[in-house]
C-alpha cells in the first residue's frame, strides 16, 4: 500500500535496487542473437537504442546532458513496451583533450581522473532512471577497448587507407596539437576557439576522400535529420567543373563559360600581393596578372582561381581594392580545359601530438620503412608517464621516452622506432557502437553473429554539432569494414535524431557564464521523475528550451497531483470497474471500487482516455515529448474534475502512459496502488479504441491578456458554463504561473471557444 506523502528519494532508491537485481534492462545478447540472426525477418523484435556517449568531464553531467539522454531513454522505454527487445548501452569517450587538460590542471594521472569521473557519471545516470544495460559499458581509454581501435588502424593501413605524409596542417597553439579540417570552425579551434596556425608536419591520415561519392549516395538511404544531411553534403562539397591552364597555373572552375571575363589569376597566399608575373587567358589571348590572395584556399581545387570580378562578389571586391580591370561581358560557351570533379572533403588527419590517446600501432624501420605492429602483439599499451604535458613542438610527450619508442622491427629484426603520436579521439568513437553488444568477448572487436543480429543501430540520438565530425567518420569506418567483409551493412545508424541544445537564461550553458546546471541538485530536491518530466516539457526535443527554476517547481506540484489521484483512489474515493481503456497487461489485481453514478460523465472520461492514448502514442513516435506530456496533463485535469468517475482501467492506462517519462513513479504506482507484481516497464503499451476517439467534446482556449497560453477539452454541455470553465482554467498547470500574484481585472468568455483573463 502506498503512503499518502510522495517521497521521491525513497521511491527512486528502492526501484534502482530492484531493477538492478532483476536485470530488466539487461537483455540476454547471445540468446536474443539466435532469435534475431535473420535480419530480413519481418517479425524482428530487436531494437538497438543508442545515445551519443559523453566525454566524462570533471564537472560531471549537466542538465543539457540529462535533457538529451532522457529523450533517448524515453523512446527506448516506449519501444520496450511495444514488444521490442531493447538494447540500450552506455559508455564514455574518455580519451582525448578534455580529460587530459583537466588532469594537467590538477596535476594528476589521467587514468586516475577518468576512473573517478566515469564513476560519477554512472552514479548520475543511474539516479536519472535511465534504462541502460550496465553490463555492456565501453570506456575508450580501457586497453580492452583501444586494443581494437589499434586493430582498426592496422586494417586501414593494410587496405591502403592509412598513410603518413608531410602536409600543411592546422595547429592549435593552445591545445598544442594538430586538428582535422572538421575541427576548425571559421579559422578557430572548435574546442578552445583559439586562432589556428598553419604548419608543415609529418602526419597520419585516413583516406576518407576515397569514399566521398559513397558517403554522398548513402545519405539518400538513411532516415536522418535533414539539417545533418545538408551539413554532410555541403562538407563533402562535390562540384563538377573543369581544370583550365593559365600558362603553368592550373585553375579549377565550375563556371568555364565566364573565362572571357577573367581579368586576373589568384593563388593562395599568406597576404594579398602582386607576384610580378603574367599569364595568358586562353579564351582571349590577353595577358593578365597573377596575384597572391588570402581569400583563395590552398586546399580547394588547385589552390588557384580565375578572377571574374563581373560575376563573383569576392573577386569584385579584390579587383576594386587593387584596381584590377573588370570586364562586363556576357558568358560564352566553350570547350577550354578538361572536365574535373572537385570535393571540399579532405583526408582525415588522425594523429595528435598529445599523450592521452591510443598509441598508433606503427613503427618505422630503417630498412623496411613503415611497418604495422603484428595484431597478436596488441594492445600497444599507453605507458604511465609523469611528463605528459604537450610541448607544442610537433612531437608528442611519448617522443621523450626511448623505452617506449625504441623497438625491433617485426619483419627484419632490425632497429626501429615506434610512432609517438597518438590517435585522435574521433577514431575511438568511430566504431564504439559495434563494440557494445560484444563487450566481454576478448578474441575479436565484435562478434560476427552478434553484430549481424543487433546492427545497424535502429535509433541514434545525438547532437547535430558532430554532423561532419563523429557522424561522418562513423559512416566512413562502417563502409570500410563492410568492404573488408567484416560486417554486412555499410551504414551504421538507420535513423538519427538530432536533439536541440538546452540553454539557461537565454544563453548556452558554460562555466565561463556561470550558468551550468547540475542535475544532482534537482534530483535531490525534487526527484529524478520531476526533473525528467520538466526537461521534456520545456520545449520540443529539437529546439533550444530554456531551463527555469520556477518551471520545475510547477512540475513537482503536478507529480504530487498525480500521486494524490492514485493514492486517494486507493484509500477511499470511488473507482469504477468499467473498462474505460482496454489494456493488455496480463494478470492484474483488481482494486475495490464502485460503479459510476453518472454515465454521461463516464462516457466523457472514457473518450478523453482514448484520445490521450492516441495523442501520446503519436507524439512519442515523433519525439514531441512536450506535447505528449501536455496531453497527459489535460487528462489529469479531467480526472481531477471527476474523481469518483475514475475506473481501474483508467488508472492502469495512465500509469502505462507515464512509464517512459516518470519510470520510478509509474513503477511505484503500478505495484503499490494497482497491486501488480511484474514491472510496469515489462507491460504492453496501451491501445486506443478508434470508435471512442471522436466525441461531442469542445476544446477551450485559455488566454492571458489576449494571448493563448493553454487549452483544455471539456464535454460539450460544460463548454457554455462560464463558472465551470473559469474554475477549470484557473486549475490548469500552465495558467497557474500566469495568475500567481496577479489581479484579474476582467474575465472575457466566449461560450464553447475562449476564456480570456485580463490581468
Amino acid at each position: 500500500m502506498t503512503k499518502q506523502k510522495y517521497n521521491p528519494n525513497e521511491i527512486e532508491k528502492k526501484w534502482q535496487k530492484v531493477w538492478e537485481k532483476e536485470g530488466i534492462y539487461f537483455p540476454d545478447i547471445n540468446k536474443a542473437s539466435d532469435k534475431f540472426y535473420d535480419r530480413g525477418s519481418q517479425t524482428l523484435k530487436k531494437f538497438y537504442n543508442l545515445w551519443m556517449f559523453p566525454y566524462p568531464s570533471a564537472e560531471g553531467l549537466h542538465a543539457g546532458h540529462a535533457f538529451a539522454s532522457t529523450g533517448s531513454d524515453i523512446y527506448g522505454r516506449y519501444m520496450r513496451m511495444n514488444g521490442k527487445t531493447v538494447f540500450q548501452p552506455i559508455g564514455y569517450d574518455s580519451f582525448g583533450i578534455h580529460s587530459e587538460n583537466y588532469a594537467i590542471k590538477i596535476n594528476e594521472d589521467p587514468y586516475e581522473v577518468v576512473k573517478r569521473t566515469t564513476k560519477h557519471y554512472e552514479e548520475q545516470m543511474r539516479s536519472l532512471g535511465h534504462g541502460y544495460d550496465w553490463t555492456k559499458t565501453v570506456t575508450t581509454s580501457d586497453p580492452d577497448y583501444y586494443k581494437w581501435t589499434q586493430w582498426l588502424f592496422i586494417k586501414m593501413w593494410k587496405k591502403g587507407l592509412a598513410y603518413k605524409k608531410k602536409a600543411e596542417v592546422n595547429f592549435c597553439p593552445s591545445c598544442k596539437t594538430v586538428l582535422a579540417d572538421e575541427q576548425v570552425i571559421d579559422g578557430a579551434c572548435e574546442r578552445c576557439q583559439s586562432v589556428v596556425d598553419k604548419k608543415d608536419l609529418e602526419q597520419w591520415f585516413f583516406k576518407i576522400t576515397d569514399y566521398a561519392d559513397r558517403l554522398l549516395a548513402g545519405l539518400d538511404n538513411i532516415d536522418w535529420s535533414r539539417k545533418v544531411k545538408i551539413a554532410q553534403r555541403n562538407w563533402i562539397g562535390k562540384s563538377e567543373g573543369r581544370i583550365i591552364k593559365f600558362g603553368d597555373i592550373k585553375v579549377f572552375t565550375t563556371l568555364p563559360d565566364t573565362i572571357n571575363a577573367v581579368t586576373f589569376v589568384a593563388i593562395s597566399g599568406q597576404k594579398d600581393q602582386f607576384t610580378g608575373k603574367y599569364v595568358i587567358n586562353p579564351a582571349t589571348n590577353k595577358k593578365i596578372p597573377v596575384w597572391e590572395a588570402i581569400y583563395v584556399l590552398k586546399d580547394y581545387g588547385t589552390g588557384a582561381i580565375m578572377g571574374v570580378p563581373a560575376y563573383d562578389d569576392r573577386d569584385r571586391e579584390f579587383a576594386t581594392k587593387y584596381h584590377i580591370d573588370i570586364l562586363e561581358l556576357e558568358p560564352k560557351e566553350n570547350d577550354i580545359g578538361k572536365k574535373h570533379t572537385n570535393y571540399h572533403l579532405r583526408d582525415w588527419l588522425v594523429s595528435r601530438q598529445r599523450y592521452w590517446g591510443a598509441p598508433i600501432p606503427m613503427l618505422n624501420c630503417k630498412d623496411c620503412g613503415w611497418v604495422s605492429v603484428p595484431e597478436e602483439d596488441l594492445p600497444i599499451l599507453l605507458p604511465s608517464i609523469s611528463d605528459y604535458k604537450p610541448e607544442g613542438t610537433g612531437k608528442g610527450p611519448l617522443a621523450n621516452h626511448p623505452d617506449f619508442f625504441k623497438v625491433k622491427c617485426p619483419n627484419c629484426g632490425g632497429e626501429a622506432e615506434r610512432e609517438t603520436d597518438v590517435m585522435d579521439t574521433f577514431v575511438d568513437s568511430s566504431w564504439y557502437f559495434l563494440r557494445y553488444p560484444s563487450v566481454g568477448i576478448d578474441n575479436c572487436a565484435f562478434d560476427s553473429k552478434i553484430t549481424k543480429a543487433w546492427l545497424p543501430v535502429n535509433l541514434y540520438f545525438g547532437g547535430a554539432e558532430h554532423s561532419v565530425l563523429h557522424l561522418m567518420y562513423a559512416r566512413f569506418v562502417t563502409m570500410v569494414l563492410h568492404d573488408l567483409k567484416l560486417i554486412d551493412f555499410d551504414e551504421p545508424f538507420s535513423k538519427f535524431f538530432a536533439h536541440g541544445l538546452m540553454i539557461k537564461d537565454g544563453a548556452k550553458m558554460s562555466k565561463s557564464r556561470g550558468n551550468v546546471i547540475n542535475p544532482d541538485e534537482y534530483v535531490e530536491k525534487y526527484g529524478a521523475d520531476t526533473l525528467r518530466l520538466y526537461l521534456m516539457f520545456m520545449g520540443p526535443m529539437d529546439g533550444s528550451p530554456d531551463f527555469r527554476d520556477t518551471g520545475i517547481e510547477g512540475m513537482y506540484r503536478f507529480i504530487e497531483k498525480l500521486w494524490r489521484i492514485f493514492t486517494n483512489s486507493r484509500h477511499g474515493s470511488s473507482l469504477s470497474t468499467a473498462d474505460a481503456a482496454p489494456v493488455d497487461t496480463g494478470a492484474i489485481t483488481k482494486v475495490d471500487s464502485l460503479m459510476f453514478s453518472n454515465s454521461i460523465d463516464q462516457n466523457f472520461v472514457d473518450i478523453k482516455m482514448h484520445q490521450t492514448i492516441k495523442k501520446v502514442t503519436e507524439e512519442i513516435q515523433e519525439f514531441k515529448y512536450n506535447t505528449a506530456i501536455s496531453a497527459i496533463m489535460e487528462l489529469v485535469n479531467i480526472f481531477t474534475k471527476y474523481p469518483s468517475q475514475i475506473s481501474v482501467s483508467n488508472l492502469k492506462s495512465l500509469a502505462l502512459l507515464l512509464a517512459p517519462f516518470t519510470p520510478y513513479l509509474a513503477e511505484e504506482l503500478w505495484h503499490e496502488t494497482l497491486g501488480n507484481t511484474d514491472s510496469v516497464h515489462a507491460q504492453t503499451w496501451p491501445k486506443y479504441d478508434d470508435s471512442k476517439i471522436t466525441s461531442d467534446t469542445v476544446t477551450i482556449v485559455i488566454q492571458i491578456n489576449g494571448k493563448c497560453r493553454s487549452q483544455f477539452t471539456v464535454h460539450s454541455p460544460q463548454s457554455t458554463n462560464k463558472e465551470e470553465i473559469e474554475k477549470l482554467a484557473k486549475e490548469d498547470e500552465k495558467i497557474i504561473k500566469w495568475l500567481d500574484g496577479k489581479k484579474i481585472k476582467k474575465v472575457i468568455f466566449v461560450p464553447g471557444k475562449i476564456i480570456n483573463f485580463v490581468i
